[in-house]
This record gives C-alpha cells, sequence and structure tokens, in this order.
C-alpha cells in the first residue's frame, strides 16, 4: 500500500531518483560501442510512470532524445497495454514519427517489478552508428531508402532475447558488431536503472511511485505556471531563413504567452524537402521545449510537469511536421535550428534574456571508406564508417560572449580526435579555434572550429555532408555582427560541396571551415581590453580588430 511522503522526504527521494537514472545513463555510456554514446553523450535515460508520464531524466543526454523519449513511451503503452507486460520483456523501435525522428536511433523500453508487481518504466535511447539504407546522408527521398524500419515490438520476451530481429538488423547494417553491442548497452542502461529504483523503494518502504510521481510532476508544473506568470502576455513571430537543399529554407514561429501555458505555431513555414532534412513533430516539440525552458525556468527539472506547460503546432506536410514515408534522417539540420527561431520571438516579448543566433545545427564529420560507399578507388584501405561530432560557434549571450566550439542546443560532446585516430585510418592534422568567425560586438560570438583530416593509407575515402550556415550566416541581436559561414575544401584547393557524398582522394584531405555564432550588442560597446584580449589569445586578428572594432595599433 501507498504511504504519506514528507516534504523533507521529497526532496531526498527526487534527488536520489536523479542519480537514479544518472546512473542508467552513464551505464549505457561506459558500455555503448559507437563513439556517438561512448565519447558524446549521444544518448537519452529517463524513468516514467505506468502512465507513461516522465518523473526523472538523466543529466546525460541530448534534448532532441530526451524529450522525444518522453512522448515515445506513450506510444509503446498504446500498442502494448500495461497489463500484458511480463517480467524481462524489453520493447524496442526505431519509427522516426513514434520514437526520435530518424532511424538511426533506438528507443528501448522496460518494465521495474517490485515483488511481482510492475512499479515503473524505464526508457534509453542512443545513436547508431549505421541503419543501412543509403548511409548518414541527406542523400535519402524515402524512409525506406533510409535504413531498416523497426515498428513498436518486442526486443526480449520474459527475459529471452528476440534473436530473430538481431539476426535481421545484423543482416542489415554496414557495422554489425557495434550496432549490436549498442543494443545490448541499451537494455543494460534499463537494466540498471531497474535495479537501482528496487533499492531505493526498499530503503524508503514504497510499494509505488506513483505517488512520489505525482508530486514531482505537480511540484515542477506549479514552477513552470509561476515563472510564466512572471512574463508578458501576448504574441510575437519572427522567422529564420537558412540554407536548406534545394533552396532556402524558412522557419517561421508565432509564440503566445498565456497564464500558465506557453503555445509555439509554426505556421508559414517551409513545406517538405524531397531530401532527408524533414523534421517530424516529435523532434520538434523537443528542440523547441528545450529553448523555451532554457530561458523561461531552466532551474526547474525536466519531467512531465515541465514538458506539460510548452504546447507546439505545425501544420502537416512543412518541414517541421513531415509526415509519413517523408526522408528524415537529417531531421536536425531542421530541429536545431528551432530554439533560435522561438529567441527571435522571445527577444521581442523579454528582451535582453536570449541570446543570439548560433551555428545550431551540428558539424558531424561522418567519414567512410569501403562498404560499397566510395566508388573511387575501390579494393584499396581499409573498410570503416564513423562518426565524429563537432560544432561552430555559439551565439552571443547577453552579458558573456558566446561559447566557442559549443554545440548548443545539442548538448553532445566533440569527440576526440584520438578517438576516431584509433579506430580508422584517418589522421586529423590540425583542430583549432577559427580566428574572426564569432560576430562582432559587444559580446562576440563564439568562435567555429578548422579541421584538416586525412587517411595514413594511399586511399581515397567519403564524408557524408549535410551542413547549414553555408549560405546564411547566424545573425547577430541587438545590433551585433553576424557570425562567418562555414566551407568544405580540398588541401588541394577544389572547393566541396556542403551536401551528399563528398569523396576526399587518395593523398588529399579535407579541411572544415566550421560557422560562428552571432554577436550581441553593437561593436563600438566592447571594451578595448576585451578587443587586445581576443587579439592576444589568437581568437582575433589584428586586421579584424581594425575592421570590426577601431583598435588602433
Amino acid at each position: 500500500m501507498s504511504r504519506a511522503i514528507s516534504e523533507v522526504e521529497l526532496q531526498i527521494m527526487w534527488n536520489r531518483l536523479l542519480s537514479v537514472v544518472e546512473e542508467q545513463g552513464q551505464t549505457l555510456v561506459r558500455t555503448a560501442f559507437s563513439t556517438s554514446a561512448r565519447e558524446a553523450g549521444d544518448i537519452s535515460a529517463g524513468v516514467f510512470d505506468l502512465r507513461g508520464r516522465m518523473l526523472a531524466q538523466a543529466v546525460t543526454g541530448t534534448p532532441g532524445h530526451i524529450n522525444t523519449m518522453a512522448l515515445s513511451v506513450g506510444h509503446f503503452l498504446h500498442d502494448f497495454p500495461v497489463e500484458t507486460w511480463l517480467e524481462g520483456d524489453v520493447f524496442v523501435t526505431n519509427d522516426p514519427w513514434k520514437g526520435t525522428g530518424h532511424l538511426y536511433d533506438l528507443v528501448v523500453v522496460s518494465p521495474t517489478y517490485l515483488d511481482g508487481k510492475m512499479v515503473a518504466i524505464f526508457a534509453c535511447t542512443t545513436h547508431l552508428v549505421d541503419m543501412g539504407g543509403v548511409g548518414q546522408t541527406p542523400e535519402g527521398r524515402q524512409i525506406w531508402h533510409e535504413g531498416l524500419y523497426i515498428p513498436l515490438m518486442k526486443l526480449a520476451r520474459a527475459g529471452v532475447m528476440n534473436e530473430d530481429l538481431l539476426g535481421i538488423i545484423r543482416a542489415n547494417v554496414r557495422e554489425p558488431v557495434q550496432v549490436i553491442g549498442d543494443v545490448y548497452a541499451l537494455t543494460a542502461c534499463n537494466d540498471i536503472g531497474s535495479r537501482r529504483l528496487v533499492e531505493m523503494m526498499r530503503e524508503f518502504g514504497l510499494s509505488e511511485v506513483e505517488t512520489l510521481g505525482e508530486m514531482i510532476i505537480r511540484r515542477s508544473r506549479a514552477a513552470m505556471t509561476e515563472a510564466i506568470g512572471k512574463l508578458p502576455k501576448g504574441s510575437w513571430q519572427a522567422s529564420m531563413r537558412i540554407d536548406g537543399y534545394e533552396g532556402p529554407i524558412d522557419l517561421v514561429a508565432k509564440v503566445t504567452i498565456g497564464e500558465d501555458t506557453i503555445e509555439v505555431d509554426y505556421t508559414g513555414t517551409s513545406g517538405m524537402s524531397s531530401y532527408a532534412i524533414n523534421c517530424p513533430l516529435c523532434y520538434t516539440e523537443a528542440y523547441t521545449t528545450f529553448g523555451i525552458n532554457c530561458v523561461v525556468a531552466p532551474y526547474v527539472p525536466n519531467n512531465a510537469g515541465t514538458l506539460d506547460a510548452v504546447k507546439v503546432t505545425a501544420p502537416p506536410g512543412c518541414i517541421v511536421n513531415a509526415t509519413y514515408p517523408a526522408a528524415v534522417y537529417a531531421r536536425a539540420s531542421m530541429g536545431h535550428m528551432l530554439p533560435d527561431v522561438v529567441y527571435g520571438c522571445l527577444d521581442q516579448a523579454i528582451p535582453g534574456r536570449v541570446p543570439a543566433e548560433g551555428t545550431s545545427n551540428l558539424w558531424t564529420l561522418k567519414f567512410v571508406a569501403g562498404h560499397g560507399l566510395t566508388s573511387v578507388g575501390a579494393g584499396k584501405g581499409s573498410s570503416f564508417m564513423v562518426m565524429s561530432f563537432h560544432s561552430g560557434g555559439a551565439g552571443a549571450r547577453p552579458e558573456q560572449d558566446g561559447l566557442s566550439a559549443t554545440p548548443f542546443p545539442s548538448g553532445v560532446r566533440n569527440v576526440p580526435v584520438e578517438v576516431t585516430e584509433a579506430i580508422t585510418p584517418l589522421v586529423v592534422w590540425r583542430k583549432e579555434l577559427r580566428a574572426d568567425s564569432g560576430g562582432a560586438g559587444r559580446m562576440r560570438g563564439g568562435l567555429g572550429q578548422i579541421m584538416e583530416v586525412g587517411s595514413r593509407e594511399d586511399a581515397p575515402f567519403g564524408l557524408f555532408a549535410g551542413f547549414e550556415r553555408t549560405k546564411f550566416p547566424a545573425r547577430g541581436r541587438s545590433g551585433g555582427g553576424a557570425g562567418a559561414l562555414g566551407t568544405v575544401a580540398l588541401k588541394s584547393g577544389a572547393k566541396l560541396g556542403p551536401k551528399g557524398l563528398q569523396i576526399i582522394p587518395a593523398g588529399d584531405r579535407v579541411i572544415v571551415e566550421m560557422p560562428g555564432g552571432g554577436g550581441m550588442g553593437s561593436a563600438a560597446e566592447r571594451s578595448p581590453a576585451a578587443v587586445k584580449r581576443d587579439v592576444r589569445l589568437g581568437y582575433l586578428t589584428e586586421e579584424a580588430a581594425r575592421r570590426d572594432y577601431g583598435l588602433a595599433e
């Protein structure tokens, strides 16, 4: 039977629950095979009540995984009613519209039992190195081009793994060891979460988590209501133009602040692309909610109560509400831009509280050789497929410079170059901050990076490119300058496209210059001491200091 929980106990149990899910997430990081999970933390982990409401999430993780996972558990409960679950069952999907937005992420869901009674649900996700199809590129034109599509189904039945499904996965991916290793890491992640929750419940004498969960959700929702209540009421609209694939794309948002809810509507946004840059609504909701919560109530833990305060809508068929069977692999190209669009609205409502635009979209380097994907020089060199997260600069903040080489809003970590070099024949000859790439302003935009990559083998290799901010830079705010555009080129001098599979010939190197974030405020307001410091540290050349800030020699 349930028991009353005191105010002191609530705080202790809440913190303990957060530590449970963080250990759950760290288990996935420590046991994962792919660099995206192991090195970059491109995961999520969380605990849910039996109604599918997220009670707590691991700190390690990305909004695109965490907030889509928060919705995904409800889809599992719809297809598999809770009374049909058995101890030892594990469920899985990579359905883009019921999971995290594309096929390359697996969502794994498991029940937790205490003395034979189901008391909670754990869920986790991670990005896989491969899922077959055309590979990690926006070149797909339909969802079926992009790889193996796993509907909501059982990965394990009463503790016995579904070997038929595992066999199908092995037969459809280019890196079966890494992919199957990550599948088992996901199941271990949930298993550790379940064990720690049972230990916690026994320690505190709990027979169920519904009472605790209801208190957490109610308190979080009340905190969001209080924070929203302090904001001005009304509607504000903003737009942002980005590169796109066939042509420029306009992202348009209207933010309406009510008494206890913030509504975001993307009516007016461009329609879907014929390429795989379309974004399912679940991913749109994830990054929109995250962007708003970062400004409105960053101190409130993320759970069902917090997420309930933000409502997101978009017309079906627009690029941020892609409909089946659209190609969606590179949905992050759109999703990562959405906080910047929303901040354009919030800056009108609460000026001085939001950052300038940043690179936003990750500049993830996805290298490949062999596997039938790099036809130039076929048969030479090793076959490999590796994904290495990197990023440009973030936008300047109201009272601080923008963070350099920082992946806001994604939150994934840059992958150390030594890791890429250790598991492939690639050599990263240069990785450094890109001088003059941050937009000028009272607060300077964050700097991008320059990376130069070649191969130890006399063989070509490929780069799956799908980069934004190569035509339309991150804009400054309140008079700040725009950040620098990104470029991709060969060391031999040839320019490469920012989209699709780019071939680096044997003996050549690829040079990737990542964009910078926009500045904040007039450059004339920046202190001479800050400008001189930037020059001394190599963030700013003397020429740019004279041109943008009027700094005399």
